[in-house]
């Protein structure tokens, strides 16, 4: 069932039965802006610094039960358009040149090309049994997708659109992310309790890193050094050395922690059955604040300028923002019914 997808396991497969049922919850990742303490160009910033030029772009929102994909002005935080997307759409990711959103249906086994500025199909890719995840190599533009039924990686050429290769990770792949320099392809991989590396040249699964218990989220910090990950199960975030993979901390946050962006010298967390988004300091690896949100929060990225986190609640269907500077709530806007918006879901 699709809503395995989900976290509220048990009032949305009475509601919403899509899949054969998976007795679990899980949460979802999404690409920060920045690690929190340097901007996504590497320029080193606190809570209060100087940012990037403002980003005044748009969101691409997954709803599941409504079959759609939304795109709010984040500028004005308003919806400008719907696209009918057909098969459960949960994971999105946007190549490099914003001119695509990619976005995956675990019903129908696809991932799905919708081209902009048209805000069109462009392109129904078969994928597999259940793609979750999906990231893009920001150097290359090579897309990558986690089926969580195969446990494997799907690699997509960003020119034709057609399957290249595919490798074997561990059990459940859900969150997908990629080194800025592209030369590493990370998943979440939730049964096996943790992540597999893979070298992006060789397609070989290089290193496996034990980290909490059922990882869905994932989360690379602007210089490809640390990983963060959301762990459903025992209610922390991981936070992994990619190159010596040492687990160097667990930090407890809210229950059904779904996914990690990183801004402004923290992380957050979204923390579904909390309703409320936890802030890390990285400095302390402490939680300094809880900020409450919609009911189940879910998809969770950074502004690439720093100064919003964005998140997507599902049951109030609402996209909410949260200001950096001063960690609170200052705008939201209502969305298709369900949505998930797990990945990278600015454009």
């Amino acid at each position: 069932m699709i809503h395995a997808f989900v976290c509220r396991c048990f009032p949305i497969i009475k509601r919403f039965p899509l899949l054969p049922a998976m007795a679990f919850c899980m949460a979802g990742m999404a690409m920060a802006g920045g690690n929190g303490i340097e901007t996504s160009i590497g320029k080193t910033e606190g809570a209060g610094a100087s940012l990037l030029p403002t980003f005044m772009g748009e969101a691409v929102v997954t709803s599941q039960i409504a079959d759609k994909v939304s795109i709010v002005d984040l500028h004005a935080m308003k919806v400008v358009g719907e696209i009918d997307v057909s098969g459960k759409p949960a994971g999105v990711a946007v190549s490099p040149d914003r001119t695509r959103a990619y976005v995956t249906t675990p019903q129908a086994g696809e991932l799905v090309v919708i081209g902009f500025p048209s805000r069109k199909i462009m392109k129904r890719i078969k994928v597999g049994n259940g793609p979750v995840g999906v990231g893009v190599n920001p150097v290359s533009g090579v897309i990558y997708v986690a089926d969580w039924y195969d446990h494997t990686l799907t690699v997509i050429d960003p020119v034709s659109l057609e399957v290249t290769g595919l490798v074997k990770v561990g059990k459940s792949p859900s969150g997908v992310a990629v080194t800025p320099d592209g030369k590493t392809v990370l998943t979440a991989d939730r049964d096996s309790h943790s992540i597999s590396v893979i070298d992006t040249q060789s397609l070989k699964r290089v290193r496996s890193i034990t980290v909490g218990n059922r990882p869905f989220g994932l989360t690379i910090d602007a210089r490809g050094k640390m990983a963060y990950t959301a762990n459903v199960k025992s209610n922390d975030v991981s936070i992994v050395d990619i190159a010596s993979g040492e687990l160097v901390a667990t930090v407890p946050v809210g229950r059904r922690p779904y996914g990690v962006a990183l801004a402004g010298g923290y992380a957050f967390s979204s923390d579904q059955y909390a309703s409320s988004v936890s802030v890390i300091d990285l400095k302390s690896r402490k939680v300094i604040k809880t900020i409450e949100v919609g009911e189940y929060p879910e998809g969770i990225v950074a502004s690439p300028d720093g100064r919003f986190v964005y998140v997507a609640c599902w049951d109030e269907n609402t996209l909410m923002r949260i200001k950096v500077v001063g960690l609170a709530v200052d705008a939201r806007v209502e969305v298709a019914d369900g949505p998930r918006a797990f990945g990278a879901f600015l454009r």
